[in-house]
């Protein structure tokens, strides 16, 4: 997806990510062939959205495991541009993305 440019690999394994569990729902019967695409779109975009929450969650996660100073200074840029994009989009909050940058910019200056 040429929205998200960022490397996934370096933060992810190269398996699918699928919803692992999915519950049984009661659902409600569609009337119309449009609410029908509708909810198949719905589906997809979650599963999407849910994709690059997690690749996010595990960048950020790996972030502050690392104790080198010049690794994590190195890793930011990425993480940022990959925090600003979800942003954009409106996959995580803008203040969500601003408070994880904070956050982050503070471990890696307490870093010694």
């Amino acid at each position: 997806d040429e929205r998200f440019s960022f490397s996934k690999e370096q933060f992810d394994s190269a398996r699918d990510y699928k919803i692992r569990t999915e519950k049984k729902k009661k659902v409600k019967m569609a009337n119309h062939k449009s609410s029908l695409k509708r909810i198949r779109q719905d589906k997809q975009k979650a599963l999407h959205n849910k994709y690059y929450a997690k690749t996010m969650r595990n960048a950020v996660r790996k972030l502050r495991a690392t104790t080198d100073k010049d690794a994590a200074i190195e890793l930011y840029p990425s993480v940022q541009k990959m925090l600003d994009k979800l942003a954009k989009v409106n996959i995580i909050h803008k203040n969500k993305a601003a408070n994880l940058k904070s956050s982050l910019t503070r471990h890696i200056a307490s870093l010694a």
